[in-house]
């Protein structure tokens, strides 16, 4: 989730295709019930674009009388994208939306220069088994609009373009892919694409974009010969054509990519910043409880954490 207080990734093995640069194996946390794997911000790795932070959540079950419970905590400098393929998410903030994101939607909140929220199982779904899987990732803010007004966009399914190209299937959830843009409004090149491919089918990744990744969701992908297994991150090298090649049973991949940002970004719990006196302060403000509250969520939050 947006709040996840795990540890780094560990580095993965050495492998032999010189197009990837780097190749993490997330670590996974326990949050609520079900597993967490961390692949940015790594030791190999801190962003790719402006990706500055990518947990794949689940797939888990909560059981009944479990549920989602993130209280409402703090963001700075940087915008959060949920992305769920299974169950659903209650999202309240400071500027009083309130909204359940479903499958396939993507959930895009701006913190820029401070938001507060939560995520919770809705209340009607709370009380019996409800599966949980999807993506939290966040995107810094360029040295611009890091101090921004907050805001909140919410883009459906059905609004985002669609891949249907002979045994590959998905959908282009951030920027410009394949010849087809997304609606979902970003502040710097951004790529992220939800990708399906058949068993051995051959797609091509395109060296349009300056920082280029994909995560293994499912199945296993060949790339240069070399075979990698579910749950890893590959980072390949600005410029190259990449050919992406499914396995046998074939494959589920999320692309990941964009525009290097122009300057170093710091990282503390949940801000992110160009400079470490903003997460200073940031970090005073909350304890002090200068950030604005959560209408219908004012009860709990998260405190600021002693590390």
């Amino acid at each position: 989730m947006s709040f996840f207080p795990g540890t780094d990734p560990q580095a993965g093995d050495r492998f032999a295709c010189d197009a990837i640069e780097n190749l993490i194996i997330p670590r996974s946390s326990d949050i609520g019930g079900f597993a967490v794997r961390r692949a940015l911000p790594s030791r190999q790795r801190r962003l790719v674009g402006p990706f500055i932070f990518f947990d794949r959540m689940g797939p888990a079950l909560l059981r009944a009388g479990e549920a989602l419970d993130v209280k409402p905590h703090p963001h700075i400098g940087l915008s959060t994208v949920t992305y769920l393929f299974d169950g659903e998410i209650k999202h309240r903030d400071s500027l009083g939306t309130e909204l359940v994101i479903r499958p396939g939607d993507i959930n895009l909140m701006t913190a820029g220069r401070g938001i507060v929220h939560s995520e919770r199982t809705p209340e009607n779904l709370r009380g019996r088994p409800l599966s949980v899987s999807g993506l939290q990732t966040w995107l810094a803010l360029p040295d611009d609009r890091e101090e921004i007004d907050p805001a909140f966009s919410h883009t459906g399914f059905e609004a985002m373009p669609a891949i249907d190209s002979d045994g590959a299937s998905g959908r282009v959830v951030i920027g410009n892919f394949a010849g087809l843009s997304s609606p979902v409004p970003v502040f710097t090149d951004t790529l992220y694409v939800d990708l399906r491919l058949a068993p051995a089918r051959r797609f091509p990744f395109p060296a349009a974009h300056e920082e280029r990744a994909v995560y293994i969701l499912s199945g296993e992908l060949n790339v240069a010969g070399d075979g990698f297994a579910a749950d890893q991150l590959l980072v390949f090298r600005p410029g190259d054509e990449i050919t992406l090649e499914a396995g046998p049973q074939g494959c589920h991949l999320m692309l990941v990519g964009g525009a290097a940002l122009n300057s170093k970004r710091y990282i503390w719990w949940n801000f992110v910043s160009s400079s470490r006196d903003r997460i200073e302060k940031a970090k005073e403000e909350w304890r002090t409880g200068r950030f604005d509250i959560v209408p219908g969520d004012e009860e709990e939050f998260v405190p600021l954490p002693n590390m």
